[in-house]
């Protein structure tokens, strides 16, 4: 069961499904063919490292496996909770952590599908078994004769003689079933089985209404003499967009999930930018079926119904208490510290835009839709440095070769060895085998990095098969970014935002592969949310270190390096516009912990009302800086991160503080990663989190080495 722990059960509320889109796979079955029967879910598969056989699996083995799964595992459970003999240890706790193979399979595959390869067919399965898997979860936790042995076993974990991984697994099942409602009344059991369903669904609908709604919301422009500011290359790449979705002749600019918009920062025609933002920024605002202003506040108000019932005073108060951040008021405290300095920071960079627009004779006060673009001037004029030439020096093969896995061998050890052999969900996507320094195989790592209409926004890690000794199993992970992909036969060029977000992402990987645990319920990324970008945020130290760049950063057809002039003007300007960045993302933060900290009755139900409100009354109400996400597409905060947005500045402050420690610790040096994937790489969630950093540092963070990395001292 426990493996269901480590999938994330909000992915099915969290992934952007794509309407539409095509799944790979092979031939469809003729109907008389036994399709349960040849399931691939229903036994491991006999790849290297269990690695999906994709190539085998089908639409509809999708909901067989899951029903099969859900059986087969609450039949476990209930010859666990059945048990004539006393508890013990290993015939519960262990038990629990080996049961649900089945499902544990199909599921994440499904889900991390869901996510990276989407199509109709998986959206339909999706609305049939979220509601069914919130239902199977609660006839776990709510077994009454199952918390009954957890409880006798936790009552007595004293004088059971477990080892330290042990003792925190059953303190942790024990915790899990009193947060699932294990204690409550057969009523009130009732109520929350209720709420679990609906939120499950809710959960579905808004994700699937985010993505029709990106797809629907793309902006058509009817000549390319709108483009201009745009390269060949990109005015191709929106031409072909234009085709494959039916506009021959016209070209056609998709959207991000983030509320800004890259082709805004390039294209010289206002008035088609102000179409980009405001097709952005009112997605699920706009009256028609896939609408999610009632959604989000049903969620909302069901969440804080949910946290009333389990004794909590809102949504917020029952999520953080399982973070690292422990309470609302600690997470408050945090971004009222940075709010004041990221908005004075951002109204000094406002000033500097305004002044440009005026010197370039425009009659206008800056918008939203002006900014990314006259900031770029600005961040041109002061650093001369122009961001298609430094493009030319960040293409992707060199960049994931010769800066991702070349940091990770000098840091780690480790070498990749291509994998074609093993079949994948799409074209796009690839293998590599991963190896220690000694030779020994390590995992399987999958990159998925370009963008398509099936596959949700953002860049995401996730796993196919998560480490445990107990089961015997070796790490398969994924990483899945959206860079554009550009035209056949020309090089993909990535802006330096992407190759951080590659070395980001990869963190995340390496967190997976280094696992080291016995348990399933620990395994990899299954730490506290405000803890798990931590060790990815670290890994982005290597896309700017000396010797990591002149590896990489060459130029696509010379080959020369990235000149030391460009590099220094690139890394002087990445302050840049901090303030900008950093009050989108504490605006968005704050629109979370508005959403998730109001007690049952008292969830508003004008969404877009609600948010003009909290922005106003926190000082995030400047309108030339958007909230990085609205409440309507805001699948973070609809999905796993409720109330917990936070957490990526959270872990922000132990990764600066991180940083801090390798620089003075000689930097890039094989006993420095050693040291870091010894005390907590590898640890996944055996330890409280806090208690693997200090294990790490050797003493708690501070918070100044943050406000520095992001310039905001002169704005306190």
């Amino acid at each position: 069961m426990s493996r269901l722990f480590a999938l994330p059960f909000a992915l099915a509320a969290a992934a952007v499904l794509g309407a539409g889109a095509t799944h790979v796979v092979a031939a469809e079955q003729p109907a008389a063919v036994d399709t349960a029967a040849a399931n691939p879910f229903f036994a491991a598969s006999t790849l290297p490292y269990k690695v999906p056989p994709f190539d085998q699996i089908r639409d509809e083995h999708y909901l067989p496996a899951f029903e099969r799964g859900m059986a087969e595992e609450l039949a476990q459970i209930e010859a666990i909770a059945n048990n004539p003999q006393a508890p013990t240890f290993e015939n519960t706790i262990v038990a629990m952590e080996q049961t649900g193979e089945v499902l544990a399979r199909v599921s994440r595959v499904f889900f991390n599908l869901n996510s990276a390869h989407t199509n109709p067919a998986m959206q339909d399965v999706q609305k049939t078994v979220s509601p069914q898997l919130a239902a199977h979860r609660d006839a776990i936790f709510l077994n009454p004769k199952l918390f009954a042995r957890v409880e006798a076993l936790h009552a007595e974990r004293d004088e059971l003689g477990l080892d330290p991984e042990s003792l925190r697994l059953l303190e942790r099942y024990y915790i899990d079933f009193v947060r699932a409602g294990a204690r409550l009344s057969e009523e009130d059991k009732d109520k929350l089985r209720a709420i679990n369903a609906e939120l499950a669904s809710l959960g579905t609908t808004f994700a699937q209404n985010v993505l029709r709604e990106t797809l629907d919301s793309a902006v058509i422009v009817d000549t390319a003499a709108e483009l201009d500011g745009f390269s060949d290359a990109q005015i191709r790449a929106a031409a072909a967009a234009a085709t494959a979705r039916g506009h021959e002749g016209k070209y056609l600019i998709s959207l991000q999930n983030t509320s800004g918009q890259p082709p805004l920062a390039l294209l010289t025609n206002r008035a088609l930018r102000q179409r980009i933002h405001e097709a952005s920024v009112n997605r699920g605002a706009r009256d028609n079926e896939h609408d999610n202003r009632p959604v989000v506040a049903r969620v909302a108000a069901l969440r804080a119904e949910h946290a009333a019932l389990l004794g909590y005073d809102s949504h917020a108060a029952y999520v953080l208490e399982n973070a690292t951040a422990g309470t609302p008021a600690a997470v408050n405290a945090m971004l009222a510290g940075l709010a004041p300095a990221a908005v004075a920071n951002a109204r000094k960079e406002a000033a500097d835009i305004q002044a440009l627009i005026d010197a370039q004779g425009g009659d206008f006060q800056l918008q939203a839709w002006d900014w990314d673009f006259y900031a770029e001037q600005v961040k041109q004029a002061r650093y001369d440095l122009d961001p298609a030439e430094l493009r030319a020096y960040f293409e992707l093969e060199s960049v994931l070769n010769n800066g991702v896995f070349y940091a990770a061998n000098k840091v780690f050890g480790l070498t990749f060895k291509p994998r074609p052999d093993l079949p994948l969900y799409h074209p796009d996507a690839r293998a590599w085998e991963v190896f220690e320094a000694d030779g020994k195989p390590l995992g399987i790592f999958i990159g998925d990095f370009y963008a398509r209409d099936s596959k949700r926004g953002g860049a995401w890690m996730n796993a196919y098969v998560p480490q445990s000794g107990l089961l015997g199993t070796m790490p398969v992970v994924a990483n899945h970014q959206n860079i554009p992909k550009p035209p056949e036969g020309e090089p993909t060029l990535m802006t330096f935002d992407e190759v951080t977000t590659m070395f980001h992402e990869f963190g995340h990987a390496l967190h997976g592969l280094f696992s080291n645990v016995r348990y399933p319920r620990f395994s990899g990324t299954s730490v506290p949310r405000d803890f798990v970008e931590f060790p990815s945020q670290v890994n982005e130290m290597w896309a700017d270190w000396p010797e990591v760049l002149a590896n990489y950063a060459r130029h696509y057809e010379t080959g020369e390096l990235l000149p030391k002039e460009m590099l220094q003007k690139a890394l002087e300007a990445q302050q840049f516009n901090e303030g900008y960045r950093t009050t989108e993302y504490v605006a968005a933060s704050l629109l979370d912990q508005a959403w998730h900290q109001r007690a049952a009755g008292k969830v508003p139900t004008d969404t877009i009302a609600f948010e003009k409100q909290v922005l106003a009354e926190t000082g995030m109400n400047f309108a030339p800086v958007p909230p990085r996400y609205r409440s309507t597409y805001f699948s973070h905060i609809m999905g796993g991160y409720s109330a917990g947005y936070y957490s990526y500045i959270w872990s922000e402050v132990l990764d600066a503080d991180a940083v801090a420690w390798f620089k003075e610790n000689g930097g890039m040096k094989r006993e420095n990663g050693e040291h870091f994937r010894a005390t907590l790489l590898s640890r996944g969630g055996s330890k409280e989190a806090m208690d693997l950093y200090r294990d790490f540092a050797g003493r708690d963070p501070e918070i100044r080495h943050l406000l520095e990395r992001r310039g905001l001292t002169a704005g306190e």
